[in-house]
């Protein structure tokens, strides 16, 4: 598609251009480079041919012939535009050569610049140079220790300085880094070390001479004076002369700044002597007052002496009403301590059971413990149960659940989510592959029948729901559990965890009773365990069996 938008634009402009210019360019063409004669000439061809070859390719040749002759051009890669560009260049092909310039300003780009900037010595394009110019401009930061930008000549350095100072940009320390740095490179070829100095410093005078005053930040200035020994005379005198007139400037505002605050201060000082005055008036005011103020203190503290002993009286009777309130509280405490003392063994034997939970990620409440006793009712069950699988511990998937817990009997599921949402169920006859216990058989997959199996909420911050048990309905207990070897627990469709065990969706209702009042298919009711229907993602899964 490139090659036909190309053809196509240098077909228009050669439309516009004028045949009889055409024809005397092909004229001037052939009589100077013996193109009749390599093309007609059977004696001159093969020397003809190897005069143009050493100097060009025969395929950038023939490309130009097509162009010249017919009008149509192809740009294969890179090194194909820039000998094609040489090529229009050496026979003053001028709208050829601005076609071919203008592609390879768009193919310019931040990996292959400084390959167009060193193959543009040749060429000697000032449009190339300034693209690859602005592209070490804006990427100088993250280009400036690139060998590639050593390789740049003394010329090309000068020009890039003319270029940024053209743009009005500000040097920045980096860039005076970068010429010590390739000052240093340039100079690495030389024995004595004299020589070297005074190399570097007459490089470092023909770059410094090119900067302008405002090219330099004041910031950077000071650190400049590190390559003292190297900077121009003229180049210090010039900038100490702009700091110290900036100094002056800024000597001249503090003066006036502080002319302003004595002025303030001596209004300041007349206010608060005039301030002092009344001040002095008023203290011999009060200092009358005061001894007004004496005397009646003085019929105050006969007062006071009088209410202080009445106070005693009070003081007295309340001490003795408190003693008797020390003795209530303390017969409230040893009350109170024997509640604590009843607690303690109710939670004594919730701890037998306790130790069976104590790895578990989930369950950290007793009330909960003892919420799963009461609904099991199982004691032989709690005291010889393990947790045989945890989706934190054993990977979140399902073909690693089944090897845990197929054939195992009776099984607790606990599920928790990112939300906090605590529930699970129980079956009393497990999860099988073996088909001849299943109640429903659909090949890979089946349901297996449980009268006892129920599902549970623990937790329900979103309702601010206490725990509860949900038993089977009359008639569904044939689809009381659901195997899958690609599905995790799967209670119903009322609980159903996907193969990875980190999501899956909530039907509750459809085999196991609701709670009061909530119908099926309701928003309460898809939302009553997890929070929603299939929005809610899995934070831990733990299985207990025998």
């Amino acid at each position: 598609m490139d090659n036909n938008n190309n053809n196509n634009q240098i077909e228009n402009a050669n439309a516009n251009q004028n045949e009889n210019e055409m024809k005397n360019l092909e004229k001037k063409f052939i009589n100077q480079f013996y193109l009749q004669d390599l093309l007609f000439n059977e004696s001159l061809r093969q020397e003809s041919l190897s005069i143009f070859l050493n100097q060009f390719n025969k395929k950038e040749m023939e490309s130009i012939l097509s162009y010249i002759y017919y009008g149509n051009i192809s740009f294969e890669n890179q090194e194909n535009l820039l000998q094609l560009l040489e090529i229009s260049i050496y026979f003053k092909l001028n709208l050829l050569k601005e076609i071919i310039q203008k592609k390879i300003l768009n193919s310019i780009n931040y990996s292959n610049f400084f390959q167009f900037l060193f193959q543009n010595r040749n060429l000697n394009s000032n449009e190339i140079e300034i693209k690859c110019f602005e592209l070490i401009n804006q990427n100088f930061s993250q280009i400036q220790n690139n060998e590639n930008l050593f390789n740049l000549t003394k010329e090309e350095i000068i020009k890039f300085i003319q270029f940024k100072q053209e743009k009005k940009e500000i040097f920045q320390f980096d860039f005076f880094q970068f010429l010590n740095n390739w000052i240093k490179k340039r100079n690495q070829k030389l024995r004595k070390y004299k020589h070297k100095m005074n190399a570097k410093k007459r490089l470092f005078h023909s770059f410094f001479s090119l900067f302008d005053k405002d090219s330099i930040s004041k910031q950077d200035f000071d650190k400049l004076k590190q390559f003292d020994i190297f900077l121009p005379n003229s180049f210090l005198i010039h900038f100490e002369r702009t700091i110290f007139e900036i100094q002056d400037q800024e000597n001249q505002t503090k003066i006036k700044e502080k002319d302003k605050k004595i002025k303030r201060r001596d209004k300041r000082i007349k206010s608060f002597e005039s301030e002092n005055q009344n001040q002095k008036q008023e203290i011999e005011k009060k200092e009358k007052e005061n001894k007004k103020k004496e005397k009646e203190n003085k019929k105050k503290e006969k007062e006071n002496k009088e209410i202080q002993e009445k106070l005693k009286k009070e003081i007295e009777e309340k001490e003795k009403i408190l003693k008797q309130k020390d003795e209530e509280i303390q017969n409230i405490k040893l009350s109170f301590e024997k509640e604590i003392e009843n607690q303690n063994q109710n939670q004594n034997k919730l701890l037998k059971i306790l130790p069976q939970f104590s790895d578990s990620e989930i369950i950290k409440d007793k009330e909960y413990v003892k919420k799963l006793q009461e609904w099991i009712n199982d004691n032989d069950f709690f005291s010889k149960m393990k947790k045989g699988f945890s989706a934190k511990r054993d990977g979140f998937d399902s073909q690693n659940w089944h090897k845990a817990v197929d054939g195992k009997g009776k099984t607790l599921v606990i599920i928790k989510t990112k939300d906090n949402f605590i529930f699970g169920g129980f079956t009393q006859v497990g999860w099988t592959n073996d088909k001849s216990k299943w109640s429903y058989d659909y090949g890979d997959y089946g349901y297996i029948k449980d009268s006892n199996a129920f599902i549970f909420s623990l937790r329900n911050d979103k309702g601010n729901r206490k725990p509860e048990k949900f038993t089977i309905k009359q008639g569904e207990e044939k689809y009381a559990i659901f195997y899958g070897s690609n599905d995790g627990p799967t209670f119903g469709s009322d609980i159903e965890l996907d193969s990875n065990l980190q999501s899956g969706y909530s039907n509750f209702g459809n085999c196991y009773n609701l709670p009061n009042g909530i119908k099926y298919k309701s928003n309460e009711a898809q939302s009553y365990l997890a929070g929603s229907y299939n929005k809610w993602v899995v934070d831990e899964l733990e299985t207990y069996f025998i």
